[in-house]
């Protein structure tokens, strides 16, 4: 390895402050030359700019670095913040609180806190080990893979801060309502019986005090751990936008998925969301490309909101700690609960 190399890699923990400052404004640089990068790699190539196709390839040109760019910087930025919020110190924060107030910390910190749906297990078993109610760790698990700092990151660069805004006061209701109604059932019983038999454990907050350099090797990590793994879902989901973009008539989508089209509408977004499996990073260009063809921002919303929180994927998974009837019961709240949002984004918007 050479000298150049090795001091680039120490860099961070020499001069950690520095590096950010540079970091930061570096992304900011890149960020300020999307439109031109990909308006001129569409002229370079020997296709029209008004046309279909071109009409799609700038739009991937675009979004494509634009989206990951947006990825890389929330995650690095996440990845610090959440040494504060580790597994422990997050089941930690929610052990022993009542209901309501445990309830919305939970929908908080799933907004801060990194975990998707693959997550759902293991979580949902270190907070029933913790002591963590039934109700407040569906509050968690609902708003943690939807209402992300990198599904409002990339919705405010999308649509602006108050579509963010608003996605993330209903996604935090939503999640809230949906562990206040789970708990008043009281639905414990229909837990899986190894997991109602497992032994409690202690749910201690860890004290250990990282230095900047530290944090800064975590953010490092996540963006190559969830940058990592994502980016394929990212570039079809782009892709599919490009396509949608391009080639799919205004007058098509809006007959059906727009602000005029028919009740059903919405029912029917969250029924198409339901089989299909993406985080949000993989699926917000194509609601992008959908509303810019006329859909309903609501409608394309539910759309969005059923595909991460109420995935088929999501549901076998859950299978392995949950009773059908328990199973059943979230979804339907948590259905009910994506309605009323599509419904209310469309009346108001």
């Amino acid at each position: 390895m050479s000298t150049l190399t090795t001091n680039l890699i120490r860099w961070p923990k020499r001069q950690p402050l520095v590096f950010l400052l540079i970091a930061a404004a570096l992304w900011w640089g890149l960020y300020q030359l999307l439109i031109p990068f990909s308006e001129a790699i569409v002229a370079a190539l020997p296709v029209d700019r008004t046309s279909h196709l071109g009409s799609s390839l700038q739009f991937f040109f675009y979004d494509t670095p634009k989206v990951l760019l947006l990825l890389t910087g929330v995650v690095f930025v996440m990845g610090m913040v959440n040494t504060y919020f580790t597994p422990e110190r997050t089941r930690a924060l929610l052990a022993g609180r009542t209901h309501g107030v445990a309830n919305l910390m939970a929908s908080a910190l799933g907004v801060v806190t990194p975990f998707c749906s693959c997550s759902s297990v293991p979580l949902f078993i270190g907070f029933v080990q913790a002591g963590v109610p039934l109700g407040v760790t569906f509050s968690f698990l609902v708003t943690a893979p939807m209402v992300d700092t990198v599904a409002l990151t990339i919705l405010f660069s999308l649509f602006g801060w108050k579509i963010a805004a608003l996605y993330l006061g209903f996604g935090m209701a939503l999640g809230v309502v949906a562990g206040l109604v789970m708990g008043a059932l009281k639905q414990e019983r229909h837990l899986e019986d190894w997991v109602r038999e497992m032994p409690q454990v202690s749910a201690d907050v860890d004290q250990q005090q990282l230095l900047l350099a530290d944090r800064i090797a975590a953010g490092m990590a996540s963006v190559r751990e969830i940058v990592g793994k994502v980016w394929p879902y990212v570039l079809g989901g782009i892709a599919v936008g490009a396509g949608i973009h391009g080639f799919v008539p205004q007058e098509f989508l809006a007959s059906f998925m727009g602000k005029d089209a028919a009740w059903w509408s919405v029912p029917l977004a969250v029924v198409m969301g339901v089989p299909m499996y993406a985080n949000t990073a993989g699926i917000l260009p194509v609601i992008e490309a959908l509303t810019a063809k006329g859909a309903a921002m609501g409608t394309a919303l539910a759309f969005m909101m059923s595909v991460v929180a109420l995935s088929l994927p999501e549901m076998i998974i859950l299978r392995k700690v949950l009773k059908l009837r328990l199973i059943a019961t979230f979804v339907a709240i948590v259905a009910t609960g994506i309605l009323a949002v599509g419904f209310i984004f469309n009346a108001i918007l």
